[in-house]
């Protein structure tokens, strides 16, 4: 038995898959055994590690849960041998209620504790699935006194403080913790004050991987009790690591462990992008992907993304030129095929394209023609990428950005087919950010090569869709630096029209493109799922009706409440004598 004043601690910083209990059940043994071979005492896995996170409504299912129960038993036998402990998570029902619990097994033997705090916001919906529990006491594990608060629980000083009024030696805290911009730092500020506030470590695992569109980052960590730095594993990245706990007469303190750096800012934004398209097609069961490479910027880092991703043997590029793609467009499209070692094919268009008009000819006659007709040709090209991902069973991977997303600036069952957008949550000025940043440099275990892998040109040409002559995007949106902003002041911060007038933007630019984010709601709803990089994406972050007759019309309220004021002769509400 391990002596009270030391304990190995085993981060087994890992990719579960949702609803595979018995592959998530192997893999937690594997590393069990790699603990071991460590000579780790015990081995922490993350929340719902067994289940995978997050199951959402799967989690509702008895057969479901009757699985998971059923590994975790086996499991649980298996630490008779008298080798590592293991710290898991899983659903477990008891006196009919769900819990997101966590367990302790050692010696054959089971302690669970539950979740007390359940997210119920942005990406979270956890009241929907499981019981709060109750405030939990430490369990005893080889006569060390563990706290076990479960990933949202440490958002909160109440359950910290119960574990340590109650004994608890140290932290340890399992987390299903996604990605979004910025979120590293917020870990740490969240576990330095329960830190501060107990005067107890913790130790953070986070899982690492992609679940639909959510990225798990991993970048799990560890705090000493005086909120140093004890432990940093990597971002993005799979492993077993071991730290070294000793007890003095202050308490528990990180003796070994690593520390690595771990990027931010784009560098990490353009991981998770390359990440969430990698397990989404693995963890689906896709050979490879085939996307439209049309020579613009938004195809270009995709196809990028997707190489860095799969290998270039695993993605497929196809340019489908019509009587309006330019010279410049082809040779540009050839030229970063080229430099990513793809597959590529050219299948003009205009046979489909003239064909559709020819059918429609009878209807349309007499009307002139319009935006009707330019979308036939995104209709016909998502067609052909349908057809070749239907033969050969690569997924589409479509590639609008936020900036296009937001003001419905992409043609629905057209340049919006496709399984999956691993750029869907960047704007446009943060995609050319980002190709600049692949071209001098690419994130740990990307199978993309080194060097300029976008050509110049791509990204210093004015962007187009190229569906008539002489065509601009600019031509029917605002600047994208200024777009951009707007979009981000009305989606990311909810900003009235009339405050983001205030910084400078015209008014009836902000109205038109607020009008523009509400009408595109429908086709948002239908669009292919994609990596989360910011704070509030589509979807998941932000659900507005499609149905939806508010418009901001930009009068501040203090001034709308004056105009209220003079009109009836009654003071505004909270109105005062001063």
């Amino acid at each position: 038995m391990t002596a009270q004043n030391t304990l190995k601690i085993a981060l087994a910083q890992l990719n579960p898959i949702v609803g595979d209990v018995a592959g998530n059940e192997e893999k937690a043994r594997a590393a069990r055994a790699e603990a071991a071979r460590l000579g780790a005492d015990i081995v922490m896995f993350a929340e719902q590690f067994l289940a995978g996170y997050p199951a959402e409504d799967l989690v509702l299912k008895p057969a479901f849960q009757d699985s998971c129960r059923a590994a975790l038993e086996r499991l649980a036998r298996e630490t008779a041998d008298g080798g590592p402990g293991m710290l898991i998570g899983l659903p477990w029902r008891e006196e009919g209620e769900l819990y997101n619990a966590y367990a302790l097994l050692d010696g054959g033997s089971i302690a669970v504790r539950f979740k007390v705090d359940l997210p119920n916001y942005g990406v979270f919906d956890e009241k929907r699935n499981f019981a709060a529990g109750p405030l939990p006491g430490p369990v005893n594990f080889r006569g060390i006194r563990l706290g076990l608060p479960i990933c949202e629980d440490i958002w909160t000083g109440d359950v910290v403080e119960c574990l340590a009024e109650t004994g608890a030696e140290m932290l340890l805290v399992p987390n299903g913790s996604p990605y979004w911009r910025g979120k590293t730092e917020e870990r740490f500020n969240i576990a330095a004050a329960r830190v501060t506030e107990t005067g107890l470590p913790l130790v953070y695992l986070n899982q690492v991987g992609g679940q639909d569109e959510l990225v798990f980052d991993g970048a799990s960590f560890a705090l000493n009790a005086d909120c140093s730095l004890a432990c940093q594993l990597p971002a993005n990245e799979e492993l077993v690591a071991l730290t070294t706990w000793e007890k003095g007469e202050e308490g528990w303190a990180c003796r070994e462990a690593p520390l690595v750096t771990v990027e931010e800012g784009e560098e990490a934004d353009y991981a998770a992008c390359v990440l969430g398209l990698r397990d989404y097609v693995e963890k689906n069961g896709f050979p490879g992907v085939v996307l439209g490479l049309s020579g613009g910027l938004d195809s270009a880092i995709c196809a990028a993304m997707a190489v860095d991703a799969l290998g270039p043997e695993r993605v497929h590029c196809v340019m489908l030129p019509y009587r309006y793609t330019s010279g410049e467009s082809l040779r540009d499209a050839e030229a970063c095929a080229q430099k990513l070692g793809v597959r590529y094919d050219i299948l003009p268009i205009s046979a489909p394209v003239e064909g559709f008009e020819t059918a429609l000819e009878p209807i349309f006659a007499g009307r002139e023609r319009d935006i009707t007709e330019e979308n036939l040709q995104s209709r016909a090209r998502g067609t052909i990428l349908m057809a070749i991902s239907n033969k050969f069973g690569a997924m589409v991977v479509t590639t609008g950005n936020k900036s296009e997303m937001s003001v419905g600036y992409a043609t629905i069952y057209g340049d919006m087919n496709g399984g999956f957008n691993p750029i869907k949550d960047l704007y446009k000025m943060e995609v050319y950010r980002l190709a600049a940043l692949r071209n001098r440099w690419k994130p740990k275990g990307a199978l993309g090569p080194d060097g300029i892998v976008i050509p110049e040109n791509i990204l210093s040409k004015a962007p187009t869709a190229e569906l008539r002559e002489g065509q601009k995007d600019q031509d029917s949106l605002p600047p994208y630096e200024d777009l951009d902003e707007i979009l981000r002041s009305l989606v990311e911060e909810e900003l009235r029209v009339s405050d983001i007038v205030a910084k400078g933007y015209d008014l009836d630019t902000v109205k038109e493109v607020e009008r523009l984010l509400y009408i595109a709601e429908y086709k948002r709803r239908q669009a292919a799922p994609g990596v989360k990089v910011t704070r509030r994406n589509f979807g998941r972050d932000r659900r507005y009706p499609i149905v939806n007759r508010y418009r901001d019309q930009g009068v501040a309220a203090h001034r709308k409440d004056e105009a209220l004021e003079r009109a009836t002769g009654k003071p505004r509400l909270g109105s005062m004598d001063v």
